[in-house]
């Protein structure tokens, strides 16, 4: 058995999982010193594929790999070591030109070198010892902030030009360097200690006719591999042998597609007989096959020997990321290793994730730094004027500097000087604060508690801190089904048999139970092989089969017998099923439970215990399913040989093949279909047919004819099997419950509320998408129309969006108010003139049609359409089609994409979202390795969003706010200050305090604001999701919002600098002595400043803690204390050069006058403030504050429990089970060649109880009109 840590590595291409830390793009070097671009950089389409066939198998699984490039500085640090180096990994591989076809030949190094085929050599790591520092410190420079800071400092080093010492700016530089650069030494060293360990990992190959432990670095194309029981495929193999009978193996494809049943593999026939290691090694075979590509379904190729040709398909591969499973062992030929396996040319685009504050940061940057420009250019015109018209009659006493010949050159200096001065309006303390506010939301999504499971043992975690922010932005969520909405588990629910219902329980009344009302479920204790998991509610059913009731009998016969599900006994009683789908393995596990057990089968035989008594039946044919019938048949002989047919079957397909005898038995059962559909479940309906000897040889010769042609095989089986499948006798119908996970519609409905559209990506079957879809309420009956999209071409897509459109049109001619359907679009900002229509809409989209919708000439048609809808649904796409859609909506509508999911074919729409979250399902862990956030249940993502999220956004829009707002305070003193000092450069503020401002005086108090604020309570945000909108609408931190804190910034600037400066003209000291003199106006500025900032950033804090009281008021004790410490004779003593002025704070603080000016300041400018806020809140409050308002009415009031009733819908749209089958499994049974018992152990069934939620939230939804919500909705949209 692997360990813990190796299984995790092994997933994909054996990459070990050192812990959850970070990773880092890379450019990879092999061995030999070549380099290549790493396989995480490869592309989201090669641009050859064609998306139509991509989409027709509907594979759910083109795993990727994590790109964690996106985590932050501090996130990095947090994490302490960066582990996981699963991520961008570059593999070695020489640049070649593209090949038209591979070639492969067995045992023949020398021959398949000549094509340069890439090997397994990995090599992630960026530095050796002597390369760290200068690659480094080049790359950390490649960021802006960090060179324009370096600029800063070197200018400050031109004694010319300085005005301030060095270390103000070299200080913060240093330490952020340094911090990020002990980062990146730790990642690199872990990078190169999984680097050894992957590289060294041992594999059995054959080399001169003996097997040998060759390191995995050293595996070539046309390697012949031995692999063992439970091990991963490290290289696309052909597979040649294996332990079992006629070649075959099992193996595990959850790393690949994402689904948990094992798959069968065959060798061909010519060498599934070479299991010797003497026949391998004389094995030259000659491969020639397509070239490498990202088509997992799909595999051509031929094999050359002894001068015959024998065709290859997907069925003879191994695929990379692929679990040997309940085989001893097996030999493969490497056909592709490397970037070159399927797995790693699936692999997405590695996506650099900024937030869309960062790009607005950026911005307004650029912006600052040409005000700051602007401001110097003044004050050097202004200092070129000064110096020529006045400074030249004082050059006795003010005489220039040596290299200072005339005033236009003491302008071009004064310039330099000014641009040191007033950088402070973007320190590099900005970028440090933002660190650490989003380090500390990353960690307080860590500790939640309610987002822990307990089952599961799995918190939260935010993989990045980047992205906080962003998930209170977000507009639209694109989730997989099966895993992430679903627990891709199936349960039996109810069964309608001969006309009647069974699965309800009523009580004496007559009424129906509700789950937690029920009785104990039925007891099978009468049969010993009953599966002690499976339970079942509704006595009656088996008062039925006891009492022998013919009909009930043949319906649970039926369930045993026509199947491909394959049964283990490892001891006497112990059953194991081996189902292809989770829907099959929980019928015949229904069927076993209710005393017809199926219990082994052989090509010809099937062996049923029916209530005890073991029966055989001949198997005389499979009539498999595909997406096509949409239905699977079994023809049998029993004991007394009578042939009979036995089908199952979706119902729209069934119902049409039934004898017409059974009218009236159709009707109730359609009934009970009706019912069970609006219960969301999974139906299916079942038929049978006798058929007399003769007619069965006639058909089985025609049968086996179809069979054998060369041309148009499926077709004419399709049309024998067309033939038998009629007439047929209805049984009843079954109706099957993928559960849907705890709380997924309570979610759904409340992210809806926020005005989040949800769109799910599935590669499931549509019935099933849509039923799922109807179980979570995405879709319900009031919706005016649900559109479904299933052209097979593109005119015909194209006419089907047409059609939808025009109805959407139609409907929505008028849209009430008096307001025509112009007139309303007129007045609202709306960038598709159909998000304006009236009525609930939904849509349907099949994979194949989705590859054409999302063409260049047609994928804005489909955007408008799907915009326009309230539910989106896509079934059978692809993982790179999902991706596509991700794509498209971030092109077009600018708005914050979410993509969510648990499985490997997730991790490509994870990437390309702004944000990925990953669901630590039954799925392996690669959408966790993918995503930004994870955590184990859907219904924790309404949290992250409305509550973490929310929250994030709103601090981080404070926090900059309040930064820009005190640093132009600050800083714009300096530029009024200019026009009374000549514009000589000369600080208003000591150089100490121009160096303590933004480390210390002010840091921590909008750092307690940026990391704990909050407007209003948690249990209020998921109260009233309305409250989200303003991220949506982007309202908190705009550029509005930016000139408006820089216009309070400058008019706080001018009052600091003019009151005191007016103040000072005519004041005298107690003594008598003029108060004017440039350290105590310094003081007294300083002072003023610190003070109004405290007092602004307490208006401006919502929620106060003992952290925001202890940071406030100790930053003012702070300041004080260090203010009297400098102007001390201690420190006079120790540094005279330094601390000249002593006894000037106490001096100047110890007049009346200096404290009356620092009063009347800070009320100047604070007073607009207050009164500003004050009319807002009284005539024009947001909703926030009418939540808080609210809060405090009801405060005392005690919260009222609202009974949660089960409501289903009433409509007819179902699906059966069949659509999440896989074809050609019939065909294998019937061959004999998969009749090797094995151990797989069917998962077993749970369930749990799942509660009515939609009356509850109808009356949120009316109080959230009425209340808050409802009136705030206009001031929100303004």
């Amino acid at each position: 058995m692997l360990s813990k840590a190796e299984a995790l590595g092994e997933v994909v291409g054996k990459f070990p999982l050192l812990s959850q830390g970070p990773i880092r793009a890379v450019r990879a070097e092999c061995c030999c010193g070549v380099s290549g671009e790493g396989w995480g950089r490869g592309k989201v389409r090669t641009g050859e594929e064609n998306p139509q066939e991509e989409s027709e198998k509907g594979n759910e699984g083109y795993p990727q790999f994590p790109d964690l490039t996106h985590m932050s500085r501090s996130c990095r640090v947090s994490h302490g070591i960066a582990g996981t180096l699963l991520g961008e990994m570059a593999l070695c591989a020489k640049k070649r030109p593209p090949e038209e076809e591979r070639r492969a030949r067995a045992n023949d190094r020398e021959y398949n070198e000549r094509f340069q085929y890439a090997s397994n050599c990995i090599k992630t790591s960026k530095y050796n010892i002597l390369t760290f520092l200068p690659v480094n410190l080049f790359e950390q420079f490649q960021e802006v902030a960090n060179t324009y800071f370096l600029f800063l400092l070197i200018l400050q080093l031109i004694p010319q030009i300085s005005s301030l010492s060095w270390f103000t700016t070299i200080v913060p530089l240093v330490l952020v360097l340094t911090i990020t650069a002990v980062k990146d030494a730790t990642d690199d060293y872990f990078r190169h200690k999984s680097d050894n360990q992957v590289n060294n990992r041992q594999s059995q190959v054959l080399i001169n006719g003996i097997l040998q432990q060759e390191q995995w670095m050293n595996v070539c194309v046309g390697d012949i591999i031995k692999l063992e029981n439970n091990q991963f495929v490290a290289a696309d193999l052909l597979l040649l042998s294996s332990s079992e009978p006629h070649g075959l193996c099992y193996i595990e494809t959850a790393e690949l597609d994402g689904e948990t049943n094992m798959k069968v593999r065959q060798a061909i026939p010519v060498t599934s007989e070479l299991g010797d290691i003497s026949k391998l090694a004389k094995f030259d075979g000659e491969v020639i096959c397509e070239p490498p590509n990202n088509k997992l379904d799909k595999f051509s190729g031929t094999l050359y020997w002894k001068e015959n040709k024998f065709p290859l398909s997907n069925q003879n591969m191994l695929l990379r990321g692929c679990v040997l499973r309940n085989t001893e062992w097996c030999f493969g030929l490497v056909i592709f290793a490397g970037p070159d396996t399927k797995l790693m040319q699936n692999s997405g685009r590695t996506k650099f994730k900024r937030t869309s504050i960062d790009r607005l940061m950026n911005t307004l940057v650029l912006w600052i730094f040409g005000f700051l420009v602007c401001m110097g250019v003044i004050l050097a015109i202004g200092n070129a004027i000064w110096e020529h018209e006045v400074g030249t009659r004082f050059q006795v006493y003010l005489p220039w500097d040596e290299a200072v010949d005339s005033a236009f050159f003491s302008g071009f200096l004064s310039f330099w000087s000014y641009i040191i001065i007033l950088n402070t309006v973007v320190p590099i303390s900005l970028y440090v604060s933002v660190e650490v506010i989003r380090l500390g939301h990353s960690y307080f999504i860590n500790w939640d508690k309610k987002m822990f499971c307990m089952k599961k043992r799995t918190p939260a975690e935010a993989r990045t801190t980047t992205l906080n922010e962003e998930l209170g932005q977000v507009e639209y969520i694109f989730s997989d089904k099966t895993g992430t909405l679903t627990q891709n588990i199936m349960v039996f629910n109810k069964c309608s048999i001969n006309g009647r219902s069974y699965g309800d329980v009523f009580d004496v009344l007559g009424h129906k139970a509700e789950l937690g009302e029920r009785p104990e479920p039925v007891n099978f204790s009468f049969n010993p092989l009953a599966d002690k998991k499976f339970l079942f509610w509704d006595p009656t059913l088996l008062e039925a089969v006891k009492m022998g009731d013919p009909h009930t009998h043949e319906f649970f016969r039926l369930l045993s017998l026509c199947h491909t599900v394959m049964s283990e006994e490892k001891n006497e009683g112990e059953l194991y099923y081996k189902a292809q789908s989770p829907d099959e393995g929980a019928l015949v596990t229904a069927a076993r439970n209710f005393g017809f057990v199926f219990r082994s089968r052989t090509p010809k035989t099937i062996t049923v215990h029916e209530m005890g008594t073991a029966i055989t039946y001949q198997l005389l044919a499979i009539l498999d399913f595909n997406n096509i019938r949409k239905r699977m048949s079994v023809i049998v002989r029993n004991p007394e040989g009578k042939i009979r047919l036995y089908c199952k079957g979706a119902d729209t397909i069934l119902l049409d093949r039934l004898h017409h005898s059974t009218q009236e038995l159709l009707n109730t059962t359609t009934d009970h279909l009706n019912e069970y559909a609006g219960e969301g479940l999974r139906t299916l309906v079942l038929a049978y047919k006798d058929l007399d000897e003769e007619y069965y040889e006639e058909w089985a010769e025609r049968r086996l004819q179809a069979s054998l042609a060369q041309d148009s095989r499926e077709d004419r089986l399709a049309s024998v099997y067309e033939e038998v499948e009629s007439d047929m006798l209805l049984l009843g119908a079954t109706a099957i419950e993928d559960k849907l996970q705890q709380g997924v519609p309570e979610t759904i409905a409340l992210l809806t509320l926020a005005n989040i559209k949800i769109w799910v990506l599935t590669g499931d079957k549509q019935e099933t998408a849509v039923n799922i879809g109807y179980s979570c309420k995405m879709l319900t009956d009031d919706m005016t129309e649900v559109f479904i999209v299933t052209g097979h071409t593109v005119l015909e897509v194209r006419e089907e969006l047409r059609k939808a459109r025009e109805k959407m049109m139609d409907s929505s001619r008028t849209v009430g108010n008096g307001f025509t359907y112009q007139e309303k679009l007129s007045s609202s900002k709306l960038t598709s003139v159909l998000e304006a229509v009236a009525g609930e809409y939904a849509l349907v989209i099949n994979g194949h049609s989705l590859a054409h919708a999302l063409e260049a000439d047609m994928e804005l048609e489909f955007l408008e359409t799907a915009c326009a809808c309230k539910a989106v649904i896509c079934c059978r796409v692809t993982p790179l089609q999902k991706a596509q859609v991700v794509e498209l909506v971030k092109k077009y509508k600018k708005a914050v994409t979410l993509a969510i999911g648990d499985g490997a074919n997730d991790v490509s729409m994870i990437k390309t979202a702004h944000i990925g979250v990953g669901i630590s399902g039954q799925e392996g862990i690669q959408a966790v390795l993918a995503s930004d956030y994870s955590f184990s249940q859907f219904k924790f993502l309404q949290r992250l969003l409305l509550v973490h999220g929310r929250w994030s956004y709103l601090r981080m829009c404070k926090f900059l706010c309040y930064f820009f707002y005190k640093n132009f305070a600050f800083t714009m003193v300096h530029f009024w200050f200019g026009f009374f000092c000549g514009f000589s450069a000369q600080t208003v503020y000591d150089q100490y305090f121009i160096t303590l401002y933004n480390i210390v005086y002010t840091s921590l108090p909008v750092l307690a604001m940026g990391v704990f604020d909050q407007d209003v309570p948690e249990q209020r945000s998921m109260e009233y999701p309305k409250l989200y909108e303003p991220g949506q609408l982007n309202l908190l931190f705009n550029k509005r919002e930016f000139f408006i804190c820089i216009a309070q910034g400058i008019y706080t600037s001018v009052l600091m600098f003019f009151i005191p400066y007016g103040a000072f003209a005519e004041a005298t000291r107690d003594d008598g002595t003029q108060l004017a003199d440039y350290q105590s106006f310094a003081v007294t500025v300083a002072t003023s400043l610190v003070i109004v900032v405290s007092v602004q950033i307490g208006l401006d804090t919502g929620y106060w803690t003992a952290i925001n009281h202890f940071f406030i008021w100790g930053s003012l004790a702070v300041y004080f204390a260090i203010l009297f410490a400098m102007h001390s004779n201690g420190l006079f003593d120790m540094f005279p050069n330094q601390f000249r002025f002593v006894g000037n704070a106490q001096n100047t603080l110890a007049q009346p006058t200096v404290w009356l000016t620092i009063v009347l300041t800070t009320v100047v400018c604070i007073m607009p403030v207050v009164a500003f806020r004050f009319l807002r809140l009284n005539l024009k409050p947001d909703l926030s504050d009418t939540v808080r308002y609210t809060q405090l009415v009801r405060k005392k009031q005690k919260a009222q429990h609202r009974c949660m009733r089960r409501v289903g819908r009433t409509g007819s749209r179902r699906s059966g089970y069949a659509f999440s089958h896989q074809e050609g499994f019939g065909e294998l049974i019937m061959s004999g060649k998969n009749m090797r018992l094995s151990s797989l152990a069917l998962s077993g069934f749970t369930t749990r109880s799942s509660s009515s939620w939609i009356e509850s939230l109808r009356r949120k939804k009316s109080d959230s009109a009425s209340s808050p919500s409802g009136g705030a909705d206009k001031p929100l949209k303004g």
